[in-house]
């Protein structure tokens, strides 16, 4: 009688965690911030001494974004002022934003296109930076944006290109760099994309870009706004950040995080970049209950 082939069953291969270097990510964690009118009221919830990353709203100005970091540094926390350059006026505005960084004592900051149409002669984040290097800053750090899950509007190889140009400048500049990586909910998107930068030559290290523990339907909403307007063309090119987000039991940022720190080590990933979106009360609420879990 003859016998059936045995058939093997597929297994399904989680991905590895390591306790540590998540409980460290979540310990050393930058809250970034928005000038927005609840502001005040949420930064009550900040831990002591944290890091703070202040975000350049197109509704405001770049200075806006230097008098709220004057007040978190003279209240002792570490200051990350996000410059975006088409919000940078003309190359005297350059100037005058390094005497500014200098004069409250800025060490780190973080530099982006933005989203806002030119208001002088910076398109890009590189000719913004190149303009600010040459000044020569008192900082010691850098930091930079980088996009796993794509740019709605930029090609893929320019975004490529432009990381590469951008870890030069630093590097040309002899300072400290890092990449936060933006909008993503999927870590095997993230682990995969940057897998790819390191064997391109990428070696920044990487703050994961994780948003904060934010009730799902308004980071869906912010998301999509995020698209730069193009919320079509958003959904279309994230989607499948877009499904992770609406999937049953919604989001939660330890899905990003614990899937990657298992490859912290061979990624190069070195910290949190938190999009708070403000709701600061809550993520540090669900920061805390994860320092306990993995506590135990």
């Amino acid at each position: 009688m003859a016998t059936r082939p045995r058939t093997r069953r597929s297994r399904i291969i989680q991905p590895r965690t390591d306790r540590a270097i998540q409980r460290s990510l979540l310990e050393g964690m930058t809250y970034e911030l928005i000038p927005l009118k609840n502001l005040a009221d949420q930064s009550a919830h900040l831990p002591d001494g944290a890091t703070v990353s202040v975000t350049c709203s197109p509704a405001k100005t770049i200075d806006d974004t230097l008098d709220l970091c004057a007040g978190y540094a003279e209240k002792g926390f570490t200051v990350i002022p996000h410059f975006a350059a088409r919000m940078v006026e003309s190359e005297d505005h350059v100037g005058r934003i390094v005497e500014r960084v200098n004069a409250i004592g800025i060490r780190k900051v973080f530099c982006i296109g933005g989203d806002a149409d030119p208001r002088g002669p910076f398109a890009d984040a590189a000719g913004f930076l190149r303009s600010f290097l040459d000044r020569r800053p008192e900082i010691d750090v850098v930091g930079i944006g980088s996009y796993p899950d794509g740019h709605s509007t930029i090609p893929d190889q320019a975004l490529a290109d432009a990381l590469v140009e951008k870890q030069e400048l630093i590097r040309e500049a002899g300072l400290e760099g890092y990449m936060a990586t933006q909008m993503c909910f999927d870590a095997q998107t993230i682990g995969t994309w940057l897998a790819g930068q390191r064997v391109a030559g990428v070696d920044l290290p990487c703050h994961l870009g994780v948003p904060g523990a934010v009730d799902r339907t308004k980071l869906l909403t912010i998301s999509i706004r995020l698209g730069i307007g193009h919320s079509v063309r958003y959904l279309k090119k994230n989607k499948t950040s877009v499904i992770r987000l609406l999937s049953p039991g919604g989001y939660n940022p330890n899905k990003i995080i614990a899937p990657l720190s298992g490859r912290a080590n061979e990624l190069g990933i070195a910290g949190i970049h938190c999009f708070t979106f403000n709701a600061v009360d809550t993520t540090e609420n669900w920061r805390q209950k994860s320092l306990r879990k993995l506590a135990t």
